[in-house]
């Protein structure tokens, strides 16, 4: 492995010239990745790591056809989007393809961020209309505009919510406020949608857009109810606002059946907007926006040139088109599907086996593990999850927790992820899982006690970890204990697993 420095040198030069804020994933103890192919990626020792969690390199890490795409390119031409190129036009052609008809008209950008900042614009310009509904625990990109309608951000530093930004409830059937037990979870959540429409209007304000994640990742890979997104669509479109879809983290056939993970609810929802990024360039960086040709007729009736240097340039749409044709020519999204549901099934299994996991729920490639401490409450085991993703990398296996308490496991791995991939990570899970319990003494038939995990001792690196962020938390939300989350006296109390 050819390294320039040691990770010891590599750490201290991170923390000289890197900002800060700027965190990497097991900040206590971060893994230096040198290479990294398919779904696995290497240490500076050699060691394989079975990924989990870059749905960044969605075909798969350095696939040798995107790579190839790149390099011939880069050899021939690469230059900002003003000069009349093919690559584009073939790539915006064969996108909108994948999407409904009405949805035919791109910009493209190069992050997500820039992406969802873009729709903002559109979604104001078309009407007119400056407010926005967004969903609590969202996160959308890391620009201003987009912190300003990102609860997941803004509820945790010291901004306060915008007037012009209004926050609905997640549309969470296992943990909301409209659970699997109520009759119509789908119409209540849309209705608290239309109540906020209703406040705003009385207020004098108008709604420019909804914004949500087809599935909600940083909120805990949460799936809305069927007919949920119909509805508030037409009460959004009812009060001259429009429907902006963001598939950054959930597009391209992560769901296996759908290239598009907005499709899973029904022919009859098609958005106005669509926003995505991550997974379209396979770690290469591009993004774009979709929309209907009426929303882009009234942006281009402002009269202000929409211009992005590097955009859609000839490098970055010969590499979304490799993307395109790695997904269709190896069958990905029906690995999606085989996989997802393999996976699913394995991991259901467990839930019966273990009363630490509340709740499994995904489709394809995009799973959560909904981590309680008793089944009754639904209290998220928060330093339980951190114990897990540390000790699951000691295992070879990298995962990732979120969700408001981080309390989710969150999988998805590249889209090339395999029965035996899925098998390992379940089995390594299992034996986690048992060792927690078994220290514990919990018994998996009869449920684990609000408090007994939180007596349970953690790695090092995970119980740092955890402290600093507990801390945080406990200043923005003093019902912390109310929500599970462990304390510095009682951590410093575990049993040793």
């Amino acid at each position: 492995m050819c390294e320039l420095y040691s990770k010891q040198e590599t750490l201290a030069l991170r923390r000289k010239h890197i900002g800060p804020s700027c965190k990497v994933f097991f900040a206590a103890d971060p893994i230096k990745i040198v290479r990294a192919q398919r779904q696995y990626m290497f240490d500076e020792k050699g060691d394989q790591y079975l990924d989990c969690i870059n749905n960044v390199a969605h075909v798969g890490h350095c696939h040798p056809e995107v790579v190839k795409a790149a390099q011939k390119q880069m050899e021939l031409l690469n230059t900002n989007s003003r000069f009349l190129h093919d690559n584009i036009v073939e790539y915006a052609k064969r996108l909108s393809a994948t999407l409904p008809d009405r949805l035919s008209v791109c910009y493209f950008t190069n992050s997500g961020s820039e992406a969802n900042d873009l729709a903002l614009r559109l979604a104001r310009q078309f009407r007119g209309h400056q407010d926005v509904i967004t969903l609590d625990h969202a996160y959308h990109g890391h620009l201003s505009s987009l912190i300003e309608i990102s609860p997941y951000k803004f509820q945790k530093g010291k901004d306060v919510k915008k007037e012009f930004v209004h926050v609905a409830p997640a549309p969470d059937t296992y943990r909301g406020k409209y659970r699997e037990d109520h009759a119509d979870p789908a119409s209540a959540y849309a209705d608290e949608v239309k109540k906020i429409i209703d406040e705003a209007h009385n207020s004098g304000r108008k709604i420019a857009a909804f914004i949500a994640e087809s599935m909600q990742s940083c909120g805990g890979q949460i799936i809305p109810p069927a007919g949920y997104f119909q509805k508030v669509a037409e009460y959004v479109r009812g009060a001259g606002g429009v429907f902006i879809a963001d598939e950054v983290q959930v597009g391209f056939g992560r769901v296996g059946k759908h290239f598009w993970s907005f499709q899973m609810f029904g022919e009859d929802f098609v958005p106005d907007i669509v926003t995505m990024g991550k997974p379209m360039g396979n770690g290469h960086p591009m993004a774009c926006v979709v929309t209907t040709k009426e929303i882009a007729e009234a942006f281009s009736a402002s009269g202000m040139e929409y211009f992005n240097t590097y955009g859609g340039n000839p490098v970055s749409s010969a590499v979304g088109l490799a993307v395109l044709d790695v997904i269709k020519n190896e069958d990905l999204q029906g690995n999606a599907t085989r996989v997802g549901n393999y996976l699913t099934d394995l991991l259901n299994k467990q839930k019966t086996k273990h009363t630490l996991i509340g709740d499994i729920r995904g489709v394809g490639l995009f799973i959560g593990i909904d981590l309680v401490k008793d089944h009754q409450q639904r209290t998220p085991a928060t330093a339980e999850a951190q114990h897990i993703i540390y000790k699951m990398k000691e295992k070879r296996v990298l995962l990732s927790a979120d969700g408001p308490h981080r309390n989710v496991l969150k999988i998805k791995p590249p889209m090339c992820f395999t029965e035996e991939d899925a098998k390992f990570m379940v089995e390594q899970l299992d034996g986690i899982l048992t060792g927690l319990e078994e220290a514990t003494g919990a018994e998996t038939e009869s449920g684990i006690s609000k408090n007994t995990p939180c007596r349970t001792k953690m790695p090092k690196e995970a119980q740092s970890e955890l402290l600093r962020d507990s801390s945080l938390e406990s200043r923005e939300n003093p019902s912390q204990k109310r929500n599970g989350l462990c304390t510095d006296s009682l951590l410093s109390k575990r049993l040793r697993t």
